[in-house]
């Protein structure tokens, strides 16, 4: 289904319907095993999805679907051994299911040159399919935080812990500066923009009320321009391994105080609970939602699912 032979004209939408970005400050928090589930949960619904392991060089998607290692990955793009990024997914024993492994054979696949990682959002931005899920590496590098600016629905995870939090609110914070630097041409903000990706900068500058105060006193339609950029910037919230109703509330908190401190809205997707079934499936090495469909966790991820395709509510608290 996923054949690299697959025309040109086969289909009339040019590039992926929908694309989505699941990141977060720090690793552990269960990026690839949601990444892998809401893939499954879109592939079940009759949509074409391919997923991509975008955590370079520390590929590990491929395990969570029970693959072997593939022959061909991200590093033969990157190496330009193929003509484009279809020639690299790779077909799964699930309907409607496309996988792209990261690389693990190349030490700086990590870290790719600009043309290179422009290149590959390009080829991203062009696969024919209806979704496009993109399983990000941990940290704040602009790497990483480039990849997850791509998207329309960049979703951020982070479990119940003080460290995992506030990794968080350090990634976006990162991500908004690094959002605003590719569209603002002038040197003077651009500098403000660099300093303030510094925490311990001179001038504390914490926020982004901060930069767009300091941007309208050198331009002032530049300062309004900012202002739009921030309302723009909707990233969306799941809250993992979630065990008691103050964990549930971790993503209300977060969502009020992006609002109050960076002025960001943020949507809060949902919650997956914490659940024994998802650590017996990732043994196993098969996908929650496919060996425990009825379980606690799965139920939070279809509805999850849902809400991304529909923009229906999350009814908190109806996992039971």
């Amino acid at each position: 289904m996923f054949s690299a032979d697959q025309g040109e004209g086969s289909k009339t939408r040019k590039g992926p319907r929908s694309i989505w970005t699941i990141g977060g400050g720090k690793g552990g928090s269960g990026k690839t095993f949601i990444a892998v589930n809401l893939g499954i949960c879109l592939s079940r619904f009759g949509e074409e999805v391919v997923l991509i392991d975008a955590d370079l060089g520390g590929a590990n998607i491929h395990t969570f679907l029970g693959l072997s290692f593939p022959q061909r990955t991200l590093c033969d793009f990157i190496n330009k051994r193929v003509q484009g990024i279809r020639d690299v997914v790779v077909d799964t024993d699930i309907p409607n299911l496309g996988l792209v492994v990261g690389a693990q054979d190349l030490l700086n696949a990590a870290n790719p040159k600009e043309p290179q990682k422009w290149k590959l959002i390009r080829h991203i931005n062009s696969l024919d399919v209806d979704y496009v899920i993109l399983d990000l590496g941990a940290g704040n590098s602009f790497n990483v935080l480039d990849f997850f600016l791509m998207s329309e629905n960049e979703i951020l995870v982070v479990t119940p812990e003080p460290t995992c939090i506030e990794n968080t609110y350090r990634f976006i914070k990162s991500a908004f500066f690094r959002k605003v630097k590719k569209v603002i041409s002038h040197f003077g903000v651009k500098e403000i923009i660099d300093m303030a990706m510094d925490q311990r900068n001179e001038r504390g500058i914490k926020t982004p009320f901060d930069i767009i105060e300091l941007a309208g006193k050198i331009d002032k339609s530049i300062g309004l321009r900012l202002e739009r950029e921030l309302e723009s910037f909707r990233p969306k919230l799941i809250v993992n391994q979630v065990r008691t109703k103050s964990d549930i509330d971790i993503g209300l908190s977060m969502r009020s105080a992006f609002l109050k401190y960076f002025g960001i809205s943020m949507d809060y997707l949902g919650y997956i609970v914490y659940d024994n079934e998802v650590w017996q499936s990732i043994q196993r090495r098969k996908p929650l939602v496919l060996e425990f469909p009825q379980s606690r966790a799965s139920r939070c991820i279809n509805e999850i699912t849902l809400k991304l395709i529909t923009d229906k509510p999350f009814l908190f608290g109806s996992e039971g």
